[in-house]
């Protein structure tokens, strides 16, 4: 795109991603995302339709008409996307006063899916957390590092932590006597989690003779050079012991979330229970976990029942 096209089309841009990057703190990835929805928008529209440059003149027809092409090309969810930044740079120039209206409101975008959660069988979660110590006993990891992993493993399963939470987790917020921590999740909202039996006798070993400093605010858990371990060296562990359980790779570690939630709903848990030791601050969030059940039940059904 030329200069005097991009200084037409898209009054104000470098201010906006300006604006995203410093006063809304978006991570780099997001505003690059939505410079190049907003640039690829602009292309289309000057290539396909009679647009005349002036970002206040795209009409409800243009708008439809990209539409309707990016969901023969694009997912639901990437239109989605690419519709927040072409509307947030339009309330953008509102607050300039570049455009009077913004020519997205009132546009429907299709309906997005909502995927059930994956998560693991209670099985292939005990193949999972026995990866430590099988590695240990091959003599394939230091003694240390298995009962590290482990640690790792039986924290975020025993009480579902997010793997921000595990890592920013110190000696400090743990109640040693009632198996309890306390956890800073999203927003800054504390909660309290019971981190489970054996959760609480891998990390009292752990403390006893792996843990060189357990004071208040040291980390509970290490990476390899002995400090607080770092959100993606917990994502790679991850990866190695699914591939050691032959379980696929694409699980993340919040997949460990997720069948926490849904074994504790499988066991009979309180859903409002569950939203507590979530952190969930809306039900509905915690809502999507008793589809999974649901359809495990429906799934029974249909196979028990002479008349499903």
């Amino acid at each position: 795109m030329s200069e005097e096209t991009e200084a037409v089309v898209l009054p104000h841009l470098d201010a906006f991603l300006s604006h995203l990057e410093k006063e809304r703190r978006l991570s780099v990835y997001t505003v690059r995302n939505y410079s190049q929805a907003i640039r690829d928008f602009s292309q289309w529209m000057k290539r396909n339709t009679r647009w005349d440059g002036v970002w206040e003149n795209l009409s409800p027809t243009m708008l439809k008409r990209f539409l309707i092409e990016r969901q023969g090309t694009h997912s639901r969810r990437t239109i989605h996307n690419h519709f927040s930044a072409l509307k947030t740079y339009s309330r953008y120039l509102q607050t300039r006063k570049a455009i009077q209206k913004n020519p997205f409101t009132g546009i429907a975008l299709p309906k997005l899916d909502k995927p059930l959660p994956k998560f693991l069988t209670e099985k292939q979660m005990s193949e999972l957390l026995s990866g430590p110590m099988r590695l240990l006993d091959n003599e394939s990891l230091k003694l240390w590092l298995a009962w590290r992993d482990r640690l790792v493993l039986e924290l975020l399963y025993g009480a579902g932590l997010r793997v921000s939470e595990l890592a920013g987790l110190n000696y400090g917020d743990i109640d040693f006597r009632r198996g309890v921590a306390r956890i800073r999740g999203k927003g800054n909202k504390e909660r309290l989690c019971p981190l489970g039996k054996i959760a609480m006798l891998v990390l009292n070993k752990f403390r006893q003779e792996f843990s060189e400093h357990c004071a208040y605010e040291d980390p509970v858990v290490l990476g390899n050079r002995k400090q607080r371990i770092r959100v993606r060296q917990v994502q790679l562990m991850i990866k190695k012991y699914l591939a050691l359980a032959d379980l696929p790779l694409d699980l993340t570690p919040h997949k460990i979330r997720h069948s926490f939630a849904t074994h504790l709903l499988n066991h009979g848990a309180d859903l409002r229970l569950v939203q507590d030791l979530l952190g969930h601050a809306s039900l509905s969030t915690t809502q999507v976990y008793t589809h999974v059940t649901l359809g495990r039940l429906k799934e029974a059904h249909s196979k028990a029942h002479p008349r499903a």
